[in-house]
């Protein structure tokens, strides 16, 4: 973790790290002391003992990638010092090693110190802020509790039972680029929170329209519909019709759902050690965060999947209780270890699979889920990895893309599609024998018992052997070959090859060692390729170059023996 709780124990196992080496540490050690703490803590702490192994991995890790950090941030450190006069590190400097180089500002501080120097943090901070406010500008829509609205009585909202209603308008302000926030004293509209995104929808009276694309919820409990008006206007006072979209609020539902099977199913799947990180739910995909060292197999996904379609399949009842936190808890509840919960919280219970504390809204049976399926696994920081899953039509799209993608791979490879993987590996096995003939040919044509053209293409320019000639179908090592072959061959040659390598005209050229002085590889090269506005050089026995089109290369071929001549 970057932030919270997590920054801090990093911060703290950096510097302790940190103070390690300054001792005389040479690799890393800080994970081989979790044994003496488990020995004299473990009792108190018995947790300690049963995560022990997970325990030293994780900072055996922390203090390699910290390693990598320090030992970049102090060359950087160095190299931009000797540019600086005085003895105060300039803001620019601490703000680059901490944006770009994840090198922490305290510990900046720390070697400062030790060089008796003083940090720049008005410098600093002007930088952070000029930061803050460039991401804010990039920001689509301004955060809830940013608006200027004047409202502080707490909206009702119903939106777990019904999905329209008649609401009185609280107050009203506009925002950025024509769009504004309402704030109403009842909402059927579910605020952004929990990973689930606001409601769209509508609401109206008889004159006025106004079009709602995102719902947030004020730290006073106000909930804030934000968009557009599409005809006419509202007034502060007045009584208004409002409406979820119920299409984007039932998809939205059972992708939320779906996160909460997926979690059971992970914690089943890798282990107890799961915990949620983050999620992100919306009408067309649902994404879950969660805590695991590496990534998760196709294998391991294929289970999670198999044990989440189980459940849905099953058609269990979700339901939802308002209870004491503790009695949550003591029923086996997962939380979100962050988050910050009242006394009385909202559990939801899938059967007897899934018990979460949440707040957001869903089906009310897993089989109005549909389908389920995981399209993308990623690792998205330290020990956190990301799923990403697609539900009800979502998931039959999906799942018909891809059919369709395996049809036309095996009607291009003229099969059907369920032979398409053994198909696709005796293509592979084609290309292999395919690629060890033409090895073999070069060998050949490089061995002079294919190699009338170079025999017949190599001239004499000044009492020197030169050869200038385009290789068809040559890759960059046979040209070399070529080039070693001919100057083996002759004492005093150039040589000048051209070919089309993966796409790209490429020349490349060699002289004896005997003509360096007189004729340089990498001079011939600039030449040739500057004559067509390419580029190249290299030693002067060994050059090469790259032009812009394939017709330039016989343009620079033509011009050889002109710069051997002239050269003499």
């Amino acid at each position: 973790s970057n932030e919270g709780r997590g920054y801090v124990l990093r911060r703290i196992i950096r510097r302790a790290v940190r103070h390690g080496y300054q001792l005389g540490a040479s690799s890393p050690f800080f994970h081989k002391l979790v044994p003496a703490l488990v020995a004299e803590m473990g009792e108190a702490y018995p947790e300690l003992k049963d995560a022990q192994e997970k325990i030293e991995q994780g900072l055996q890790k922390e203090e390699l990638r910290f390693a990598e950090t320090l030992d970049q941030g102090l060359k950087i450190f160095e190299q931009k010092m000797t540019e600086v006069k005085g003895d105060e590190v300039p803001g620019d400097l601490v703000f680059l090693l901490y944006d770009t180089y994840g090198f922490p500002v305290d510990l900046t501080a720390d070697v400062a110190r030790e060089r008796k120097l003083t940090l720049d943090m008005k410098g600093y901070e002007t930088r952070m802020q000029q930061q803050r406010e460039q991401a804010k500008s990039k920001s689509q829509f301004a955060a809830s509790d940013e608006i200027d609205i004047d409202v502080s009585v707490e909206t009702n909202f119903i939106g777990y039972s019904q999905l329209s209603a008649t609401a009185k308008i609280l107050a009203f302000t506009a925002l950025d680029e024509g769009r504004i926030a309402v704030a109403l004293d009842t909402t059927p509209f579910y605020a952004e929170g929990g990973g689930q995104v606001g409601d769209r929808g509508v609401i109206s009276t008889a004159s006025a329209k106004m079009i709602v694309d995102d719902c947030r919820k004020l730290p006073n409990g106000a909930f804030l519909h934000l968009g557009r008006m599409q005809s006419g206007s509202l007034t502060v006072g007045e009584s208004v019709d409002v409406a979820v979209d119920s299409v984007a609020r039932y998809a939205t539902a059972a992708n939320h759902s779906a996160t909460h099977l997926m979690h059971a199913a992970l914690k089943e799947v890798l282990g107890d050690h799961v915990q949620q990180r983050g999620s992100m739910v919306n009408q067309e995909r649902l994404r879950f965060d969660f805590s695991n060292e590496g990534p998760v197999s196709a294998a391991q996904i294929a289970e999670v999947e198999r044990k989440v379609n189980q459940n849905i399949f099953l058609k269990l009842p979700v339901t939802s209780a308002s209870m004491p936190i503790a009695e949550a808890k003591a029923a086996g509840a997962e939380a979100l270890f962050d988050e910050k919960y009242g006394e009385e919280v909202r559990v939801i219970s899938m059967g007897d699979y899934s018990l979460e504390l949440c707040g957001g809204t869903h089906v009310s049976n897993t089989s109005e889920i549909g389908l389920f399926k995981i399209i993308a696994e990623s690792g998205i920081a330290a020990g956190v990895r990301r799923l990403e899953a697609v539900t009800q039509e979502g998931a039959f799209k999906w799942v018909n893309e891809q059919q369709a993608l395996i049809r036309a791979a095996a009607d291009e490879l003229r099969t059907a599609p369920v032979k398409l993987v053994e198909r696709i590996g005796q293509v592979l096995h084609n290309v292999k024998s395919l690629e060890a003939d033409k090895k073999q040919l070069q060998k050949l044509l490089t061995s002079g018992q294919g190699g009338a053209d170079i025999n017949a293409s190599t001239v004499e320019v000044n009492g020197v052997a030169v050869l200038a000639l385009k290789m068809e179908g040559a890759d960059k090592d046979l040209l070399r070959q070529t080039i070693d072959q001919f100057k083996d061959k002759h004492e005093n040659g150039v040589v000048v090859l051209a070919a089309e390598i993966d796409g790209k005209p490429k020349l490349v050229a060699g002289v004896s060692k005997g003509l360096t002085k007189q004729y340089q590889a990498g001079k011939l090269i600039q030449h040739l390729t500057g004559l067509v506005g390419g580029r190249g050089g290299g030693r002067p026995d060994m050059a090469e170059g790259g032009v812009p089109t394939v017709a330039d290369l016989d343009t620079c071929l033509a011009q050889v023996n002109t710069w051997i001549e002239e050269q003499g």
